[in-house]
């Protein structure tokens, strides 16, 4: 093993130039950096996101809700770019303190709501909508084990495996085996468990499958990292069936395309606050 050693210092000192991608907007302090109010639409749920996979499971989600022909499911979507700090706006961390998107607002019943966290707003909408998501107790245990499995195992794909194969300034070799062991069993768990169902909960779509997709689907797609031949996803073959059934679902495909401002321009909607935005 070739990495160069390295001795922690008594005390951790923040160095505010230490490399990496998203080094500029890292910090080891929260709250805001500057007043800035949320703008507001005239929906009942105020999105304020960007389409990372995180994000793109609430869009996803709000747009199967719409599919079903739920009307009170209607969104306003607004961009909140990263890369430019407006995460740290005062009204932003009003929504969500840990300044991380997506932040919700949910102004449809007589008090406005704030929720953050991806997994929090799925099973909030979920809920309040009783839809995607099983009614019996078994069917709902399974459905939040996943949902909760996804949260929990996202960030050693993410800020794991991703950061140091993709982002960091130096290769290492420890990082990246260790990360890239654990985001294959990963794959493998859920390769197997889907050799015997068609989604995370047997036959009903759910948002378990709504919450793993953007991550592990993109994955498997070889639209995160650039990493499909490094971790030979071809292997997994019933998690290729269900990403590749997922990724045909019309409202999947308007759902990543929200709060989207990069890559192709005909798959970028940087805001979104009707379905007729999409008919460009």
């Amino acid at each position: 093993m070739s990495d160069s050693t390295y001795t922690p210092p008594k005390v951790w000192q923040w160095d505010s130039a230490n490399g990496g991608k998203f080094a500029h907007i890292n910090r080891p302090i929260s709250g805001a950096t500057h007043d800035k109010e949320l703008p507001k639409g005239k929906h009942p749920f105020q999105l304020y996101s960007l389409a990372t996979p995180n994000g793109v499971k609430v869009t996803i989600l709000f747009e199967e809700l719409l599919a079903l022909g739920i009307v009170d499911a209607e969104y306003d979507a607004f961009l909140i770019d990263i890369s430019e700090g407006d995460q740290f706006s005062s009204g932003f961390v009003g929504v969500n303190p840990n300044s991380k998107i997506p932040a919700l607002v949910d102004n449809s019943g007589d008090k406005s709501i704030c929720i953050f966290e991806s997994g929090a707003m799925l099973l909030h909408l979920a809920e309040k909508f009783d839809a995607f998501i099983p009614k019996d107790s078994a069917g709902r245990a399974q459905c939040l084990s996943w949902l909760f499995w996804q949260m929990g195992s996202g960030p050693y794909l993410g800020g794991g495996f991703g950061h140091f194969y993709a982002y960091a300034p130096e290769k290492f070799e420890y990082p990246i085996n260790r990360f890239a062991m654990e985001v294959k069993r990963q794959l493998d768990v859920l390769d197997k468990h889907l050799a015997n169902n068609r989604y995370m909960c047997g036959d009903q779509y759910t948002i378990a499958d709504i919450a793993i997709w953007p991550w592990y689907g993109a994955l498997m797609l070889n639209k995160m990292y650039e990493a499909a031949e490094f971790l030979q996803v071809h292997e997994y073959k019933n998690l290729s069936r269900w990403t590749n059934e997922i990724n045909e679902r019309e409202a999947v495909i308007r759902g990543r395309m929200v709060n989207r401002n990069w890559g192709d321009e005909d798959e970028q909607l940087p805001e979104r606050h009707s379905s007729e935005d999409f008919d460009r």
